[in-house]
């Protein structure tokens, strides 16, 4: 009797992995474009960095919540703030780059720089 109350009151917990296929880079580009190149290109080699196949669970799942960090309107500095608005987003970007590095490839950088030119051409 007692082993079945307490499995009666066991909690299962379920956790889904966000598949690359799932992010909308749509929401990313959009805000890419006000932030500007010098955001611009860490922020898609980490979007580009997420959605190759070859990049470990392990890994999409820091870049994406740098990518998600990019995208929240409030965070420690504000994006609304003339000039100061993306550094924080910039330095959470970069450092997650820094950190995954050895599965950055140069068909990702190729992907991103050309992803950065068509937003940016000037």
């Amino acid at each position: 009797m007692i082993k079945n109350s307490y499995k009666s009151n066991q909690k299962i917990y379920e956790a889904e992995v966000i598949e690359s296929s799932t992010i909308d880079s749509n929401i990313i580009l959009k805000i890419l474009i006000k932030a500007g190149r010098s955001i611009a290109k860490p922020a898609l080699e980490v979007l580009e960095m997420a959605i190759d196949p070859l990049t470990p669970t392990n890994v999409r799942i820091s870049l994406i919540a740098a990518l998600a960090y990019l995208i929240m309107p409030l965070d420690l500095l504000p994006d609304f703030m003339p000039v100061v608005g993306f550094s924080d987003d910039f330095v959470a970007l970069t450092a997650v780059l820094s950190i995954w590095s050895k599965y950055m490839t140069p068909a990702i950088r190729i992907r991103a720089e050309e992803k950065l030119n068509k937003l940016f051409p000037f």
